[in-house]
């Protein structure tokens, strides 16, 4: 059995939040899901808790970071080719993020990134299959 991930992070505005990921294309899993926390289903193994701040800044004692002003982690999600990195950074974009940075082509891997509506980075690439 392969391990799960939840990425959990904090948000200004859960139902916003949730509108804009279902936008791009994910799932979200109501089972973990309620008016303080949205659980987004990227893959079969991947998940994203995203949690309003309040309850978000309960889990620690830290400081609570601002996305939008601090960067605190880069959340690199594959995606199956060039064409759905492309669709997944527009529908993205059209739903209120910004541009990250320009594309990048190796040839062996195309990448293109944005910023959601709290600032959290995002990177959507494809990797081309091992060739063995």
């Amino acid at each position: 059995m392969s391990p799960n991930i939840f990425v959990n992070m904090a948000v200004g505005d859960v139902a916003r939040s949730r509108s804009f990921f279902e936008a791009i294309g994910w799932r979200v899993n109501e089972q973990f899901t309620d008016e303080q926390s949205v659980c987004l289903v990227i893959s079969d193994t991947v998940y994203a808790m995203l949690h309003a701040r309040e309850r978000f800044a309960g889990y620690s004692h830290k400081t609570l970071a601002d996305a939008s002003t601090t960067i605190e982690t880069i959340l690199a999600v594959t995606v199956p080719s060039r064409e759905e990195v492309d669709l997944v950074v527009e529908r993205a974009l059209s739903a209120g993020a910004s541009s990250a940075r320009l594309a990048e082509d190796h040839g062996f891997m195309y990448a293109r990134g944005f910023h959601d509506l709290d600032g959290h980075l995002w990177e959507v690439l494809w990797m081309a299959p091992d060739p063995d």
